[in-house]
């Protein structure tokens, strides 16, 4: 699998020592609280073991998933993904988690998903990315606009946590909006 490298991140590889980070936040409502059902609490070392093993097998050969790494260390920051993915329809879904709450916060989510963009677009020449997001989390929801993402809809209380129904919010971006947006900035 191709490494891709940013600024201060890299998307690696997962590997067999990336188990103990991720049993760090699987656990921890405040991470899983914002992600799909996938992660629902409480996971079992054997969930996670089971969930890592298929990534390492190769199992699921639609998805392609990294991890979020120090660039110099290779140290495991969190992960992201595309799965759900569609040659025929040249599209791809994005899952990302930054599991350590020292890390959130830092632009490492907007590096990875700039890194996972062009991955996407200009290596596997996919022409569509979607992206979901709870509406609570709106700290998310930005990191996604700022990162060329927009807006297609709303599932109306799809999403039931903690005794309330929320929105969850798709976002997708086309591969001509990002081709728009690096000359912009190019």
């Amino acid at each position: 699998m191709s490494r891709l490298f940013g600024e201060r991140i890299m998307l690696r590889e997962y590997r067999r020592e990336d188990l103990e980070h991720m049993r760090k936040w699987v656990n921890d409502p405040k991470v899983v609280d914002n992600l799909s059902d996938v992660f629902l609490a409480p996971q079992t070392l054997n969930n996670t073991e089971d969930f890592l093993e298929s990534i390492l097998k190769g199992e699921n050969r639609n998805n392609f998933n990294f991890v979020i790494a120090d660039i110099n260390t290779e140290e495991y920051f969190g992960q992201i993904d595309l799965f759900n993915l569609s040659w025929k329809n040249r599209s791809a879904e994005i899952g990302i988690v930054i599991g350590s709450k020292e890390n959130r916060g830092r632009g490492l989510g907007s590096e990875a998903l700039k890194l996972i963009q062009e991955f996407a677009f200009n290596r596997l020449n996919l022409n569509r990315l979607v992206i979901e997001v709870h509406s609570y989390n709106t700290r998310a929801h930005e990191c996604y606009l700022k990162s060329g993402f927009k807006e297609e809809g709303r599932r109306r209380q799809a999403y039931y946590m903690h005794g309330k129904y929320c929105d969850i919010i798709v976002l997708s971006l086309l591969k001509s909006e990002y081709e728009e947006m690096k000359s912009r900035f190019s």
